[in-house]
């Protein structure tokens, strides 16, 4: 009977450590400092919504388990973007506005990134990054975050389950791929 409490409160924790690991990553400072994103609320907002796309991506793999641990990761999201919203000063009427346009964001980000990691990654993802980080799909940023993503996206897709799960992401240090050119 109580075994449905204990296993929620199980997914809350582990929401909880993949969230915090996945804000961790998002502020790395050679993020901004090495591959050129913005350091700005949009250019953080970016960064917390690609490492979010990529742990619910190596979720899916973990079958219902991970779409509930996925699930409860999300709702993290929004609440922690609830609350920057209201720390920023937004008013308790533009919140909901505000948070329908991250959440669209952040299912269209989402997307786009899938496509392009399940087709040939290279243009496609230098793209999309470029558009959404960079504001330019031939940014040469994106280029460099788009080695950073693909390698993001091998590691997480090779790691143990328990590992995900206990909020040990595997990110790549994103200053390596400063240099970084696909083919």
């Amino acid at each position: 009977m109580f075994g449905r409490f204990r296993q929620a409160r199980r997914d809350k924790a582990i929401g909880a450590a993949l969230y915090g690991a996945i804000v961790a990553q998002a502020r790395a400072p050679a993020l901004y400092a090495r591959l050129g994103v913005p350091d700005t609320v949009d250019g953080r907002f970016q960064m917390v919504v690609l490492h979010l796309a990529l742990v619910l991506r190596r979720l899916r793999m973990d079958g219902d388990a991970g779409k509930a641990t996925g699930q409860e990761l999300f709702d993290l999201f929004c609440s922690d973007m609830d609350r920057s919203l209201r720390e920023l000063g937004v008013g308790d009427l533009v919140v909901p506005k505000r948070m329908r346009k991250m959440a669209e964001a952040f299912y269209g980000r989402s997307a786009a990134y899938d496509a392009a990691l399940d087709g040939d990654p290279g243009v496609a993802l230098e793209e999309a990054l470029g558009r959404n980080v960079f504001g330019d799909a031939a940014s040469a940023g994106g280029r460099a975050l788009a080695g950073y993503v693909i390698a993001s996206a091998e590691r997480l897709a090779n790691a143990d389950a328990e590992v995900v799960l206990a909020g040990r992401l595997p990110f790549p240090d994103p200053a390596s791929f400063a240099t970084y050119v696909p083919a």
